[in-house]
């Protein structure tokens, strides 16, 4: 691999500046709303450049669905929230097929003339951004619906397909505290997730602030930052991002350690790790890093940038063993250690 994958274009160069200044603008515009929470708020945005998806993790109260809505309207995407209940069926996230008499016409089952044919009818997937709403409380059958349209961008309607439109991200909430009823995702699923942002509570000054202005009126209107075409350049952009061998190393270097019983692996993970990350960990690592460059407006990728990204890609995708549970260490805990431990790849690869 070389050391530099290519350099920006004159085109691009322009690009990245306009990008970078409207992350400026879009975390500013955020900010009326969402007070608080810059890192999830900044890591939300880097979601975002990449159309990726996000697990949102928080307790109650913390404004995971208000920031959602914001986002949203910020982007000027098309906002649509789902919330997931235990008796959810796969059709009311997805659409379903409804026989629909239509006017006119000589034939078919219809009376007075009128046709009677099978309609698709959209469900609320059908947007830019979705809020799954505690996504862990519905069933394994209708959470792999939503899985579908995660991965393959369109969903499926007695063996019709239907695509979704562009761009297209789902931010998933749970909530850490009450598991009673739930149904946790398996690895599989929380492996789509590029992300995992855990949403704690604000510092005292937050929190006053919070109290103070939400008991007060408070007409706050957010302006629209970038068109959808604008967006999905700005993801275009990242993905032609230039990254050098060294810091490709350094992410593979990253995963490799979760993995238990390789060569490659951390002490930790060795003892207090069941199943380790796999290869999709690493291909966030450098897309997230690339997203961060252009939200910095730098021309290339730094391994600086891999570890602001590494703890939210990697911290979902560690299973713990027994030993981590009866030590009391969390997979997050883990993660922060093994990134601590592994040193930057030199650069003469």
């Amino acid at each position: 691999m070389s050391e530099v994958a290519g350099q920006l274009k004159g085109d691009d160069v322009a690009l990245l500046a306009e990008a970078s200044r409207g992350f400026e603008r879009l975390e500013s515009e955020i900010g009326k709303v969402i007070i608080g929470q810059g890192q999830t708020v900044r890591a939300l945005l880097t979601a975002v450049f990449c159309e990726s998806h996000v697990l949102l993790v928080g307790v109650p109260g913390l404004a995971k669905t208000l920031l959602v809505k914001t986002l949203s309207q910020v982007l000027g995407w098309e906002f649509r929230r789902i919330q997931f209940t235990p008796d959810m069926m796969p059709a009311d996230i997805i659409g379903m097929e409804l026989l629909q008499e239509e006017a006119g016409g000589t034939g078919g089952t219809g009376g007075a003339g009128g046709v009677r044919r099978m309609r698709f009818v959209p469900g609320p997937i059908f947007a830019n951004i979705i809020l799954a709403d505690e996504i862990n409380r519905t069933p394994p059958k209708t959470q792999s619906a939503l899985l579908e349209a995660m991965q393959e961008l369109q969903v499926t309607s007695l063996g019709k397909r239907h695509e979704l439109d562009r761009p297209f991200i789902v931010v998933a909430t749970q909530n850490p505290i009450e598991q009673e009823g739930t149904y946790p995702l398996p690895e599989a699923q929380l492996d789509r997730f590029m992300f995992s942002l855990w949403m704690d509570y604000p510092d005292v000054e937050d929190e006053e602030r919070v109290v103070l202005e939400t008991t007060a009126p408070r007409p706050i209107e957010v302006e629209q930052v970038f068109s959808k075409e604008q967006v999905m350049g700005f993801q275009g952009l990242v993905r032609r991002m230039p990254v050098s061998g060294h810091v490709v190393g350094y992410a593979v270097a990253l995963a490799r350690a979760t993995r238990p019983g390789t060569g490659a692996s951390s002490d930790l993970a060795t003892k207090y790790v069941q199943w380790g990350a796999g290869p999709r960990a690493g291909q966030h690592m450098v897309l997230a890093g690339k997203a961060l460059a252009v939200l910095e407006g730098e021309p290339t990728v730094a391994a600086r940038h891999i570890r602001q990204s590494a703890p939210h890609v990697l911290r979902h995708r560690v299973l713990t063993n027994y030993q981590a549970a009866g030590e009391g260490l969390t997979p997050a805990e883990i993660v922060t250690q093994i990134i601590e431990e592994i040193s930057e790849p030199r650069h003469n690869r």
